[in-house]
């Protein structure tokens, strides 16, 4: 494994890191993927969320698919705030928006926690990579173009 890239040396196991990953998955290598299943976190994506909150509550099954940036954020909000203290998580698919990046960095530091990493992927759009990169909490994997 490649030293410069290793976001979650730090964790001992990985247990607490927060991760989130932007773009396609199709990118990581299978040690990475291997590295990711490994973490004992938690995988959040807003359509898993989706199907938890349908699982609950049938009668969101005959609800429209697509859900706006409305409840997608207040979906998230829910999951975030309620996680346990320190927890780690990998989130994909989100944030997709640079307003939903600021959105989601206000709220862990309204629990005072900070991401470990982002890693971008094809496809990332540009506005989250560049807040990210601005953070210092971007990484890529050896020969990816995030832009």
């Amino acid at each position: 494994m490649d030293a410069t890239f290793d976001p979650f040396s730090s964790h001992g196991g990985g247990a607490r890191a927060k991760v989130i990953l932007l773009g396609e998955t199709g990118f990581l290598t299978e040690a990475r993927i291997n590295q990711v299943r490994s973490l004992h976190i938690e995988h959040v994506s807003p359509a898993g969320l989706l199907r938890r909150e349908i699982s609950r509550r049938p009668e969101l099954a005959h609800a429209k698919a697509a859900a706006d940036e409305a409840s997608l954020l207040a979906r998230l909000r829910r999951w975030c705030f309620a996680r346990k203290p320190d927890a780690g998580f990998l989130l994909t698919d989100f944030p997709a928006t640079l307003l939903q990046a600021r959105v989601f960095d206000e709220w862990l530091e309204a629990r005072g926690e900070s991401l470990d990493a982002v890693i971008a992927g094809p496809g990332a759009p540009a506005p989250v990579v560049e807040h990210y990169l601005t953070l210092g909490l971007l990484f890529e994997e050896a020969g990816l173009s995030a832009r």
